[in-house]
């Protein structure tokens, strides 16, 4: 028999093989289909979707899921187009660039991007967190981009609403920090005290006011936990001061009041408010205050109370003044006659030597009495004044012998005089009078000898100066001496005319109130400076001038002589001034015309009178003596005029008029007209 005999065993080894491994694919695909359900599930219930981009044939794989996303409905085909034109303008950018790097072969990148898509169908704006890698074969050319993408939009949603609420939070909470800096900020920097204690009477608080405040008080700084009273240990007073007023207000009492702490220089007013500080619970637990140094305000009270002190002085001096010159012009008035008619007799020898002498004395008393009216008018500044530019300087050192000898040997009498002192406008013999009155009050305050000094020097005067001066340069002349000095009282009142501390008969009380007067009247002042036992010290401003002073003219001073010298027109509104002065006109040479008032004397003109010499009286029912002179010195040029008067009123007076004071004697009025006509 021929067979062929063939070994299967392999054959069936592979068989069997073969079946097993189809029995392992099928299982692995069953377990594949199982976890691809898995995943499907796992993807689907999770809303995660997966992309596949093939590089190779730019096609692009999008499930359902991920077609949402963009807006697309699931039935519709997409592209690589349809991807980027779903972007946000905004994201597109951003999208691409990451999409490049991860498919660069150099790169290979982690493709991870949040962005917004805009639905193509719907329009509607969602957010995608997308994250993927490029897949690259052997030669290192990528392939493939595959990855996965969430629709991220509630959690951005969520995000923004989180951080709408982290910004409101953190900008109310910066709001509050804010206006607790501002608060602490002007606490702080504020000119107010403020302290805040508790019922141990420790600080809870302090601003650095209130601390710069307490330790320039007090000479220690607190600071927040200290004790006050503990600080204040080494100033028993004021440690009780402060706590009598803190145990007020930490027992519940709220109050304000002022009060005065500190030492010496150190020492201020006060303001002070005192309120409760409560918890939350309403519980007392300590106090808090704030308090303004009104030492500024307290001294411009009191500098206030000075000043309408003195106004109210000042309007009293101003109408005792205007009394005092009333009276005084009158007076001129009344001695002008009796001096006139006292010399009359007296050059005419009337009567024997017992009334000669009578007549000596009565023009005696009548000079006093003269003398005494002036100084009303000085004190009144209603005196004439014959003002020109003189060197001050000189007219004291002119003085000096004077003022020494009247003294007397105890006192010992020394001038300074400043040099280069720059000249003054003044009455010479007015403040010769003022300066000698001066000196006799100064003596007269040292009865057991001691020292006068006179000085003068230029001064340079800015607002709020002690003599009240407008602001400019001027002279000041000080009388000091070292004697018994004046109370606040005595000084109150030192220049009230008849005022006097020298006892009955020992002084008018007349010199300072003259002395006073003058200054005024010359545009200055006059100030006392005096304590008891250090002596006084007055000194009189005067305003400095630029004019240039004119040597005195030395022309001998002569009466003229018999004949007659002209007519004479006598101008004054009181009869018997009138009849005086026309009796002394008519002694001296002139033929004597008189008129009451500046009409009558120019209806006299106007009639064709032409007189030589026109003398009027000044203060006039009607027109005024200077308005009379000017206008006759207008119409006839040639005519001398002669201004009297006893009453300094500085309107309307012409400064270049000769003027003449109330009362006079012959003799006085003949040298006074011999002088014009020397000059003219």
């Amino acid at each position: 028999m021929i067979g062929v005999n063939v070994d299967i065993t392999r054959r069936e080894e592979a068989e069997a093989e073969r079946r097993r491994a189809e029995e392992e694919l099928q299982a692995m695909n069953i377990a594949l289909r199982e976890n691809e359900e898995r995943l499907r599930l796992a993807t689907a219930n999770a809303d995660v979707g997966f992309w596949d981009v093939d590089e190779v044939n730019q096609v692009l794989h999008w499930p359902p899921l991920v077609k949402a996303m963009f807006g697309i409905s699931p039935e519709r085909p997409v592209s690589m187009a349809d991807f980027f034109s779903g972007l946000h303008p905004e994201d597109r950018e951003l999208v691409g660039a990451a999409y490049a790097a991860a498919a660069d072969p150099e790169e290979r990148a982690l493709y991870d991007v949040e962005y917004r898509t805009v639905g193509k169908e719907d329009g509607r704006v969602r957010w995608v967190a997308a994250k993927g890698r490029g897949v690259f074969d052997d030669d290192g050319r990528c392939v493939r981009v595959t990855g996965t993408a969430i629709d991220v939009t509630a959690r951005k949603a969520d995000e923004a609403k989180l951080k709408e609420l982290n910004e409101t939070l953190e900008r109310r909470i910066s709001e509050v920090l804010a206006e607790r800096r501002v608060l602490a900020h002007i606490v702080e920097g504020t000119d107010a005290f403020v302290q805040v204690v508790d019922l141990e009477f420790r600080w809870l608080a302090i601003n650095k006011a209130a601390a710069d405040e307490f330790a320039k008080i007090f000479g220690v700084r607190p600071q927040a936990g200290q004790c006050m009273l503990d600080l204040l240990t080494h100033l028993p007073a004021e440690r009780e001061a402060v706590r009598a007023v803190w145990a007020r207000a930490l027992s519940g009492e709220e109050f304000t009041e002022i009060a005065t702490f500190g030492h010496r220089e150190q020492r201020g007013h006060y303001e002070m408010k005192y309120n409760t500080l409560r918890n939350s619970k309403g519980e007392r637990i300590g106090a808090y205050r704030f308090v303004y140094d009104v030492t500024e305000r307290i001294r411009e009270q009191e500098r206030l109370a000075r000043a309408e002190e003195q106004l109210r002085q000042g309007q009293k001096m101003e109408a005792m003044g205007q009394l005092t010159g009333g009276v005084a012009h009158d007076f001129n008035n009344l001695l002008t006659p009796i001096v006139g008619a006292l010399d009359a007799l007296q050059r005419r020898g009337v009567g024997g030597e017992r009334e000669q002498r009578l007549i000596t004395g009565a023009i005696q008393s009548a000079d006093r009495a003269k003398t005494l009216v002036q100084r009303l008018l000085a004190f009144a500044r209603r005196q004439p004044l014959q003002t020109r530019a003189t060197q001050v300087g000189d007219l004291i050192r002119g003085m000096g012998d004077l003022i020494a000898s009247t003294s007397g040997p105890q006192v010992k009498v020394s001038v300074e005089i400043e040099q280069d002192l720059p000249a003054a406008k003044v009455d010479e013999n007015q403040l010769e009078m003022a300066l000698l009155n001066l000196a006799v009050n100064a003596r007269d305050a040292m009865p057991d000898g001691g020292t006068l000094r006179i000085t003068a020097d230029a001064q340079d005067v800015d607002l709020g100066h002690r003599a009240n001066l407008k602001p400019g340069r001027y002279l000041r002349i000080s009388v000091a001496d070292s004697g018994v000095g004046m109370d606040e009282s005595v000084k109150a009142r030192a220049i009230e005319p008849f005022f006097s501390t020298k006892g009955i008969g020992k002084g008018t009380g007349l010199g300072l109130s003259m002395a006073h007067g003058l200054a005024s009247q010359l545009g200055g002042s006059l100030t006392i400076q005096s304590r008891p036992g250090l002596g006084t010290n007055i000194e009189i401003w005067l305003p400095s001038t630029d004019e240039p002073v004119k040597a005195e003219s030395q022309e001998q001073v002569s009466t003229p002589g018999g004949g007659p010298l002209g007519t004479a027109l006598l101008v004054d509104d009181e009869p018997l001034v009138r009849a005086a002065a026309a009796d002394m006109l008519t002694d001296i040479g002139y033929a004597v015309l008189e008129a009451a008032s500046a009409e009558e004397a120019i209806r006299l003109i106007e009639g064709g009178l032409k007189p030589q010499l026109l003398v009027t009286d000044h203060l006039m029912t009607g027109m005024n003596g200077t308005d009379l002179a000017r206008r006759v010195r207008s119409e006839m040029p040639g005519t001398q005029v002669l201004l009297v008067s006893g009453y300094a009123e500085s309107e309307g007076v012409a400064p270049d008029l000769p003027r003449m004071v109330k009362p006079f004697s012959g003799n006085e009025l003949a040298a006074k007209l011999a002088s014009m006509s020397g000059s003219g």
